[in-house]
């Protein structure tokens, strides 16, 4: 297996938390890509949504570049990293201040033919 995907797709300055996205790409990382699209579908979250337009961006990516079975790709890179904050402060008693981050995440998602991988 390469270290690079061969198509790929991402959503950067996703206005989310990486750690509510992460999940959702443990779930679909090295699944086909239309079973991916099947379980994303039916998750309640709203990061499944944004997973989802990013699998099809990558879909779509591959399509464009030649690939005649886009369902038969394999998620060989799903990834949520740790995009930059909004900081804000919120008034607390006693003239105090805490700091609130709003965080925003970037989504990659790679995709590979299969029959690549098993040569």
């Amino acid at each position: 297996m390469s270290t690079t995907a061969e198509y790929t797709a991402s959503h950067r300055f996703a206005r989310i938390s990486a750690r509510k996205v992460r999940p959702l790409l443990d779930l679909i990382r090295g699944k086909y890509a239309d079973d991916a699209l099947d379980i994303l579908k039916y998750m309640p979250h709203r990061g499944a949504r944004l997973v989802e337009r990013v699998l099809r961006s990558a879909m779509a990516n591959a399509e464009d570049q030649g690939v005649r079975h886009v369902g038969d790709l394999v998620i060989v890179d799903a990834r949520g990293d740790g995009g930059p904050m909004f900081k804000r402060l919120m008034p607390r008693a006693r003239g105090m201040a805490y700091l609130v981050r709003r965080r925003s995440s970037h989504i990659a998602i790679g995709l590979e033919d299969y029959s690549k991988l098993e040569a």
